[in-house]
């Protein structure tokens, strides 16, 4: 509230503060709200990928119909903890040096299914590029649990001796 009058008043100069970082200060949600915007968020996110997978099987346009629902499935699973941690700490998060790579594809992935949907209009890629969205967004989530990663490659590495 401080703030806010400094800024009315016209007695705050400029604030190191970015777009991110307002927002973050701006977010008063009580745990319970962050909660129950989570699972919303989460919920919809499952319901839009199982939603894509459904369509799937619809004659011509069903391939599109599932790598759009699917994304928008990942997208919002993966907005769903911003409400839990809030979008700066999320954001710095999805950058960490353990996780940056799987970002970087499971996002280049998402950007190259729509492209592949709607602009190339190449079913078998944008197939392609949700098969790599849910091996990334996998891996991306493997990251949270300790020595997951570390146990899934002790594992292929034993099956492929």
């Amino acid at each position: 509230m401080d703030k806010l009058k400094k800024v009315l008043s016209g007695q705050d100069g400029n604030d190191d503060l970015n777009v991110l970082q307002s927002a973050n200060e701006a977010s008063t949600l009580g745990w319970g709200t962050r909660v129950k915007g989570f699972l919303a968020c989460f919920v919809a996110g499952v319901l839009c990928s199982l939603l894509g997978t459904c369509l799937l099987w619809v004659p011509n346009r069903g391939l599109t119909l599932f790598a759009v629902f699917y994304s928008f499935g990942n997208i919002a699973s993966l907005f769903s903890t911003m409400f839990l941690m809030g979008p700066l700490k999320q954001l710095k998060r999805m950058c960490d040096k353990s996780r940056a790579l799987a970002t970087g594809i499971m996002i280049t992935c998402l950007v190259l299914t729509f492209c592949a949907a709607f602009w190339w209009k190449n079913k078998g890629l944008a197939l392609l590029f949700c098969i790599l969205q849910f091996l990334a967004f996998t891996w991306y989530s493997l990251s949270y649990i300790p020595f997951a990663r570390d146990a899934i490659i002790k594992l292929f590495s034993a099956c492929f001796k």
